[in-house]
């Protein structure tokens, strides 16, 4: 299987990184995965001039092909403004319409205080579901006090164990998966519905 991270952090060392990290441990202890990290910081000119001329340069389509072949997705980004960064959402329009149709994601968030926790229901989770993407139930999101104390390991290993399960359960039936949103043309459908003969 094939487990892909991406990570919105833009320092280094990175909270956000971080997170991302403790994420695929935890999932790749449950189901083994090969783990792809996509640093989108690293890829910031590229998705710019993507947006700008509609064409990806060599780093961001090595990096958009490996989320589109991905078994799961483990998607983290640090908040600003009470959402998820510029750069994370950039990347995430250019990525093909139907890429992550029926993929397992987690979806995870860092931020400076726990105020900010419900960007994971308000704007990934909804982000994720247009995409048409299975979201884990457990999303992650860790303020700065969380590191350190009770209760974020236990939420990544509740998440991680959520996405290996998914990952596990819907390699084997993906084909099948996306046959079920296959677009039949309506004359198709009309032609059906006539009585033979």
């Amino acid at each position: 299987m094939k487990l892909v991270v991406v990570s919105a952090g833009l320092s280094v060392p990175s909270s956000t990184r971080l997170l991302a990290d403790r994420l695929a441990a935890a999932t790749t202890g449950r189901a083994p995965a090969d783990v792809r990290v996509v640093e989108l910081r690293d890829l910031a000119v590229e998705i710019a001039h993507h947006l700008t001329s509609g064409f990806p340069g060599r780093e961001l389509a090595a990096a958009l092909e490996a989320v589109t072949a991905a078994d799961g997705l483990i998607v983290v980004t640090p908040v600003f403004s009470a959402s998820y960064s510029g750069l994370f959402k950039s990347f995430f329009d250019v990525l093909d319409k139907d890429a992550l149709t029926g993929k397992p994601v987690l979806i995870a968030a860092t931020g400076g205080t726990a105020r900010h926790s419900l960007v994971l229901e308000h704007a990934l989770r909804p982000l994720f579901a247009h995409l048409r993407a299975v979201v884990v139930p457990t999303g992650v999101y860790a303020a700065s006090e969380d590191w350190g104390a009770a209760g974020l390991p236990e939420r990544i290993e509740r998440a991680a164990g959520e996405l290996a399960a998914l990952m596990s359960g819907l390699a084997a039936v993906r084909p099948a998966v996306q046959d079920e949103f296959a677009v039949v043309p309506f004359a198709e459908r009309l032609a059906a519905l006539r009585p033979s003969g």
